[in-house]
């Protein structure tokens, strides 16, 4: 789940967060809005000057779709393995007016991010897709010798209460609604910190009090940990079990879940996290959220997340016919990303809507479809030069929740507001 917005790693044990100052959330989230804005009043600018004849500008907007509309993406016809570019542009702001209608019958888990307010949006317009919505707020830090939340002024209760209210469901005799899980890590942690915390219980309880104290302030029902990609390989596996169960015991005491976000299996590195460790966790976890994407790299270009190395990450976590092999997969949230990259001469990196949609603009074809990956690309050369461009599609996305309700797996996107708003059809 870790993009452009923010990278880390651990040195000697030390996990450090490199990227924007958590002070800075809140004014880049008041960025990110006035670029969307800039970008939407761009793309009302193409579409107007596409002919000169103004006496056809309303005819011409009503093409392109925004908000609910009376057919879903399927009705449409627009999942497709080869989509029609000018067919993204139509759509890709509308959505199904039902958006109560769930599809995919598995747990579905969405990230949200302060330096991305379109995401804020999208978990309330589609609540009622969403069984628990995990906002990228927070940090665990040192002041002095205790430990304390940072990212907390960007808690934002009214928004929370919006969400719940909006995803509540009528389930036989229980009503259900989004249950909340803010993504946690570890910040600006010393070599002394580290080792206090890997080898003293008592430091561990004093933080696990510290967690189930904000938990309860502000009504969260779990945290997402994100600690074992930084920290897997470098200690040893026993020390990570003791820091991860003692902290999903003293939670569960209180009621309070955690989720684990765990790395994929990838060829030629070790296996950090694989079916010892599932057996080991999946009885005190309650969920594991999956981070398939970012396969590709600018120095080996290609497909987000190709298919088959999709399914091949969780049969290697969980391999058919293993002991409690439906408890343990249903646990297992599949990552679905929602960004993509554009593969330039100069490297390029990741691309989200916006720029997608810029480039897109470009393409007077079908997109190509991988059929070994399973994703959709394209191809161009601008003004800015040559551009190789993959991002999900209503097809890829569709085959990635096929997967999943094949194998019997959850899902979590990162992250809302990166993608198109018809995507949500498909969930």
């Amino acid at each position: 789940m870790v993009i452009a917005s923010e990278k880390s790693f651990v040195c000697a044990g030390v996990l450090v967060l490199l990227g924007v100052p958590q002070t800075c959330y809140k004014k880049m989230r008041t960025i990110n809005a006035q670029i969307i804005w800039c970008i939407l009043l761009g793309s009302q600018y193409v579409l107007c000057t596409l002919t000169p004849d103004s006496k056809n500008k309303n005819k011409r907007d009503s093409k392109f779709l925004r908000g609910p509309q009376d057919n879903d993406v399927f009705t449409l016809n627009l999942v497709s393995p080869e989509p029609l570019a000018k067919d993204i542009l139509i759509h890709h702001e509308g959505y199904y007016k039902d958006t109560a209608l769930r599809r995919f019958n598995g747990t579905v888990l969405g990230y949200v991010t302060p330096w991305n307010s379109h995401g804020y949006d999208i978990a309330k317009i589609f609540a009622k897709k969403f069984d628990i919505i995990s906002p990228v707020w927070l940090q665990i830090v040192k002041r002095g010798d205790e430990y304390a939340i940072a990212g907390d002024h960007d808690i934002d209760a009214g928004w929370i209460n919006d969400v719940r209210r909006k995803g509540k469901v009528q389930q036989q005799q229980h009503l259900r609604t989004v249950k909340f899980f803010p993504r946690i890590i570890f910040d600006h942690f010393t070599d002394r910190d580290i080792k206090l915390l890997l080898s003293d219980a008592k430091e561990r309880t004093e933080l696990n009090e510290m967690l189930i104290r904000v938990c309860k302030q502000h009504g969260f029902d779990g945290l997402v940990l994100e600690v074992w990609s930084q920290l897997a390989g470098r200690i040893d596996d026993k020390i990570l079990y003791t820091l991860v169960l003692q902290m999903a015991k003293e939670l569960q005491k209180q009621k309070i879940r955690l989720i684990l976000v765990i790395p994929p299996q990838r060829k030629d590195m070790p296996n950090l996290f694989g079916e010892k460790h599932m057996d080991k966790l999946y009885k005190y976890i309650y969920a594991f959220s999956l981070m398939t994407y970012d396969y590709s790299t600018v120095q080996r270009p290609g497909a987000n997340a190709p298919l088959y190395w999709v399914r091949s990450a969780v049969e290697h976590i969980v391999p058919d016919g293993c002991q409690d092999m439906e408890v343990k997969r249903a646990k297992i949230l599949l990552g679905l990303n929602m960004y993509g990259n554009d593969y330039t001469p100069d490297g390029g990196g990741p691309i989200t809507y916006g720029p997608y949609l810029d480039l897109l603009r470009h393409v007077k074809k079908h997109l190509t479809h991988d059929e070994r990956d399973m994703e959709n690309f394209f191809e161009i050369r601008t003004e800015t030069g040559r551009h190789i461009v993959f991002y999900p599609t209503l097809y890829s996305i569709n085959e990635r929740i096929q997967l999943a309700q094949q194998l019997g797996v959850g899902i979590s996107i990162w992250e809302l507001g990166q993608g198109l708003n018809y995507f949500y059809d498909l969930f």
